[in-house]
């Protein structure tokens, strides 16, 4: 088998699933097409969108310096909303680009195209997903329950924006990011210039990482007829990829150097350290980024859990000292 094979191991697992999966080995045989569908089997997008929530919930917490109990609650009831909400938009995203998807080599093995499941069933999976996590969203403050509905319409938008635009991952990044404000509105109860620099810097870390996934499909892309970053940059990649990560540590500095300034001296270099790590990741997959390569690619998103993860912890440090 080839690097670049994207053939499942056994049938019914989708192409590009993290291999021996709870799904595919633990999971009930009839539960599994709708797990799959939530990509429940490919759990780096669950990350990529609860991550971005934990920093605006700490953001929230250095600026204002106060930890309340309903801060726990918050903490732990996103990480149930990003994993719903994450299976609600994939589910949403193979309901729109079914035809797409059985097109494209990587992507035909997924539930919908590769008839696991109906379009029916497909839809009311769906809104069962958004139904329980609306019920997580009313415990929350009445300004973040408003920005939680209105992302809905970015969720909606974002598998149409490759049809119409070269830049889809500025649509997934405005959608992936909104937790940053969502949790920092949950905790403080609304917005300030900090945490909308953080969610900039998310969205330029959203182009950064989706780039890099989407140079997976180039091939097929163009075939079909679809735009994204990848086809756009074509050999430029790298050039584009470290303008990325330039704009998002500069915005990630931006908040930091804000939220921290009547912190203590040790909680400045605790949250700025974190930065440095975070932009230090970004440029270990810069250097190492093969566009040729379909398995470093993955790879490198994958990652990107653990560059997230980094200044999260971080965070969660320069809270407690």
């Amino acid at each position: 088998m080839s690097q670049n094979s994207t053939k499942p191991d056994k049938p019914g697992q989708v192409a590009d699933a993290v291999k021996g999966n709870w799904v595919d080995n633990l999971a009930p045989i009839k539960l599994r097409p709708y797990l799959r569908l939530s990509r429940a089997d490919r759990p780096i997008g669950t990350w990529l969108l609860l991550i971005p929530c934990w920093w605006g919930l700490l953001i929230g917490i250095l600026e204002d310096e106060k930890l309340f109990a309903n801060d726990f609650w918050l903490f732990f009831s996103c990480a149930v909303g990003a994993l719903l909400m994450r299976g609600a938009g994939c589910t949403w995203n193979d309901i729109s680009d079914r035809k797409i998807d059985g097109a494209v080599e990587r992507t035909r093995s997924r539930p919908i195209p590769s008839g696991q499941v109906t379009l029916i069933q497909a839809i009311a999976w769906m809104l069962m997903q958004i139904g329980l996590a609306g019920f997580i969203l009313l415990s929350y403050n009445l300004s973040s329950i408003i920005l939680g509905f209105s992302s809905l319409l970015l969720v909606a938008i974002y598998p149409f924006a490759k049809r119409f635009t070269w830049w889809p991952q500025v649509f997934l990044g405005l959608a992936f990011n909104w937790g940053i404000l969502l949790l920092f509105v949950a905790h403080t109860g609304g917005l300030s210039w900090p945490i909308i620099s953080l969610y900039i810097a998310g969205i330029f870390w959203t182009l950064f990482y989706d780039t890099i996934y989407a140079y997976q499909d180039t091939q097929d892309d163009l075939l079909i007829g679809v735009k994204s970053t990848a086809i756009l940059f074509g050999q430029d990649a790298k050039k584009w990829l470290i303008i990325f990560i330039i704009f998002c540590i500069s915005l990630m500095v931006a908040s930091v150097f804000i939220v921290t300034q009547d912190r203590t001296i040790l909680s400045k270099i605790i949250s700025f350290f974190g930065v440095f790590i975070f932009f230090l990741h970004l440029c270990f997959q810069w250097q190492n980024f093969d566009a040729q390569n379909n398995k470093v690619l993955l790879n490198l998103f994958r990652s990107n859990r653990n560059a997230g993860l980094i200044f999260t912890i971080f965070l969660c440090l320069a809270i407690w000292v």
